[in-house]
């Protein structure tokens, strides 16, 4: 039977599941808003306000192998949230089922990525408001504002992209035009358009696999300000739906970080939940699990 506090129609087990949503209750490097620790609960709560059954794809997700592993332990600090995430991560990759991360702040996104099987190729692309591309922030090398520089630490810079930046330092700039990062940001989309823009993003990324890491600031806080650190002149929901259907062939995890319900009605949970819905979706309706 389904934990009460369980993500909606998560019904099977571990071992049959395709789909394991795991939440990571942490929000220590925060830097302007704190409660993204409460994100993966109230994601997870808002999930079951949707119809099990897909209008678009037709396909019912009471229907397809999704397993809840609850939440990690909390901590107080990043270096033992990152083992922790790992330790969660690991197992979920070595058994060939689909990570669903809930955040949790930023700093949560880098382990996810760094429990992917050593010696083979991962993409990540990287949905966010900000570059998350210094070396430290505050003392802290596993500060949220560091995670897409840890990320490129792990598989490098040729295989990052990040997409919907609209707010960085200067420092960040300088830094990366030597390593070397691909951004595509908001406004780049406004211009171009949401379709070319995930072409671009997808035809930067060569490796076969792709890990999305959503930071719900991407989106504009009109739709999504229930976070943090809410950035105006950001992209729609459809948009982030339509990355998700893009790269569902190629998806080999996903998270969605950064909701702190306490800012809101509501709105940023019940979004998240949805989004996190439309990537199962996307992936079965591609043929991506079975």
């Amino acid at each position: 039977m389904q934990r009460p506090n369980g993500f909606a129609d998560a019904l099977a087990t571990f071992e049959d599941a395709k789909f394991v949503i795991a939440g990571v209750p942490f929000d220590r490097t925060t830097s302007f808003r704190p409660g993204a620790r409460f994100g993966p609960d109230s994601i997870r709560q808002h999930s079951w306000n949707f119809e099990a059954y897909d209008l678009e794809t037709g396909i019912d997700l009471s229907e397809v192998p999704i397993h809840d592993l609850g939440n990690v332990e909390e901590f107080g600090f990043a270096k033992d949230m990152v083992d922790s995430v790992r330790e969660e991560i690991r197992p979920i990759y070595a058994a060939d089922k689909i990570p669903i991360v809930l955040g949790g702040d930023h700093a949560c996104s880098p382990p996810c990525v760094e429990s992917y099987p050593t010696g083979k190729s991962l993409g990540v692309l990287y949905l966010d408001a900000h570059m998350d591309f210094r070396s430290s922030y505050l003392g802290d090398a596993r500060s949220h504002a560091c995670s897409s520089r840890r990320i490129v630490e792990r598989v490098g810079a040729e295989n990052v992209v990040v997409l919907g930046v609209r707010s960085v330092s200067k420092e960040e700039v300088d830094d990366n035009k030597s390593i070397g990062m691909a951004s595509i940001t908001a406004h780049e989309v406004f211009r171009d358009g949401i379709e070319s823009s995930v072409r671009k993003a997808l035809s930067l990324l060569k490796t076969e696999r792709i890990y999305v890491s959503l930071d719900i600031d991407v989106i504009d806080p009109a739709y999504a300000g229930g976070t943090g650190t809410p950035e105006p002149f950001g992209l729609t929901p459809r948009d982030v739906k339509q990355v998700l259907g893009a790269v569902a062939p190629r998806l080999a995890g996903f998270d969605i970080m950064e909701v702190s319900p306490h800012y809101d009605s509501g709105n940023t949970s019940l979004l998240a939940a949805r989004l996190a819905r439309e990537a199962i979706v996307r992936c079965v309706a591609a043929g991506r699990a079975h």
